[in-house]
Parts: structure tokens; C-alpha cells; sequence
């Protein structure tokens, strides 16, 4: 079923129009009802919603509205939600929420494997969903934190320029997603420093970030393959046995 709905943001939130303007949620879920709840919450929060469930249609709206968060059903008809997020991917490094009625870890790790930053299984709390927006929303952009602007950690032939929220492997940029490099930039951010994956979901996903730690191990693999790192031999991220990870070569 399609079918395309603006919601303009509110004041009631307490956010200023051009805050508005800035804050804006694409919600892509063909059940109605459920996505028309979902979207009133966000615009009692302050954002602009636009709501669709189509996946052809949330697709051109991604690219044309520019939305800062996605929440995308991995259960839609025809053009399915990993199918949409693949392609959002091509052109866009918007937050993605997926919203799953399975289960099973294959399905959450398939719509994390194309991009997705969380997933959440339904039926779900809106106000859970609200939570892992705000979250997501929190945490630093580009140049926002003044001590981190100037801050490249170079290991071997892998750079990772914090302030221009960029990554260089032998002087070829590597694409990686926002939670991607926001996971490579916290291990860069004390090299040889074991973090845990509980350290890692504070400094990544933040204190309100509910659910199953190994969404952190999803998100190093995805890391470690674009980086063509092998973790039984691993130049830059090695798995610490019993902890979680660290920057630097493998012993």
C-alpha cells in the first residue's frame, strides 16, 4: 500500500523553525496506522516528517528532502526495506533506524549489513523510538567538538581525519557510513586502548542506546571489510579476546 504524507514540525517540542528545517525524518513503513503514530510523536518532538510506504517513493524523497534520519520498515512490499537502504547508501550518510516484525539475528543483520545504523524489532514503544533519534541526533557532527578538529591518527597506511570526518587507506578515500566511521574515530581516538563493546555503544550510539551489544561487532566487520582488514591478521583493528577492540596491529 502507498501512500505519501507531509507532517510540518511544531513548536510543542520547543525547537526553533530553522532548527526544524535542519531535523527532518523520512518514515517508510507500509502499515498506516503504525507509521501515522510513529510520525506524530517525532512532530510533538519539533521535527519535519515526511511519511511514505512506498519503497520507489522514500527513495526519491531521500534524495530530494534530504532527511538527517530514516526510519525504514525491512518488511515492505515490492521494493523491500534493504533494498531501499542499499540504495539510499549510494547517495546519502542519513541516520537509518529499521524497523523488523523478525526475529531471527539474520534478518537484523542483513539491514545492518546495508547500512543500517540500529535496528529495532516491532511491535516497539515509539517513545523507544524516539529515544534512539535523539541519540542518533546527539552525537558530534563534523568540526562540532573544537578538540577533535585538528585530530589525524595515522596507522600505517590508514588515515583517519577526524576534523573532515574522512578516511584515507594509501591515499584512496574510503566510503565508510557515519556509525562506521564514527566506530573507526573512537578507536582512533586513544590508539592501543582496549575499548569494550559496552564502551563503544556510550561513545557511539550514547547512554540511551537500548539493546544487544553485538550490533558493535556488526559494525567493526563492516569496518574491517572496507579497510580489507583480516581479522585473524589484522594492520588496524585487532580484537581483544574477552574485551572487544583496540587500534593497532595484531600482536
Amino acid at each position: 500500500m502507498a501512500f505519501d504524507i507531509a507532517v510540518g514540525g511544531t513548536q510543542d517540542g520547543g525547537m526553533t523553525r530553522e532548527e526544524n528545517k535542519r531535523q527532518r525524518v523520512l518514515v517508510v513503513d507500509d502499515e498506516a496506522p503504525l507509521a501515522q503514530l510513529v510520525a506524530s510523536y517525532l512532530e510533538r518532538e519539533g521535527f519535519e516528517v515526511l511519511v511514505t510506504g512506498d519503497g520507489h517513493q522514500a527513495i526519491e524523497h531521500a534524495r530530494e528532502w534530504k532527511p538527517e534520519v530514516l526510519v525504514l520498515d525491512l518488511g515492505l512490499p515490492g521494493l523491500d526495506g534493504v533494498e531501499v537502504c542499499r540504495r539510499i547508501r549510494t547517495f546519502s550518510d542519513c541516520y537509518v533506524v529499521m524497523l523488523t516484525a523478525r526475529t531471527e539475528e539474520v534478518d537484523k543483520l542483513v539491514g545492518l549489513s546495508v547500512g543500517a545504523d540500529d535496528y529495532i524489532t516491532k511491535p516497539f514503544s515509539p517513545r523507544e523510538l524516539m529515544a534512539r533519534v535523539r541519540a542518533m541526533l546527539r552525537r558530534p557532527r563534523s568540526s562540532e567538538d573544537s578538540r577533535d578538529t585538528e585530530h589525524v591518527v595515522t596507522v600505517g597506511g590508514l588515515k583517519v581525519d577526524v576534523g573532515a570526518r574522512e578516511v584515507y587507506l594509501h591515499g584512496d578515500l574510503v566510503e565508510l557510513t557515519r556509525t562506521e566511521f564514527d566506530v573507526l574515530a573512537t578507536l582512533a581516538s586513544h590508539p592501543r586502548m582496549a575499548f569494550s563493546r559496552r564502551q563503544l555503544i556510550h561513545e557511539v550510539w550514547g547512554d540511551g542506546w537500548v539493546g544487544d551489544d553485538h550490533l558493535v561487532d556488526v559494525h567493526v566487520g563492516h569496518v574491517r571489510r572496507k579497510l580489507g582488514d583480516d581479522p585473524a591478521d589484522p594492520m588496524f583493528i585487532t580484537t581483544v579476546r574477552g574485551v572487544g577492540y583496540r587500534m593497532g596491529r595484531g600482536e
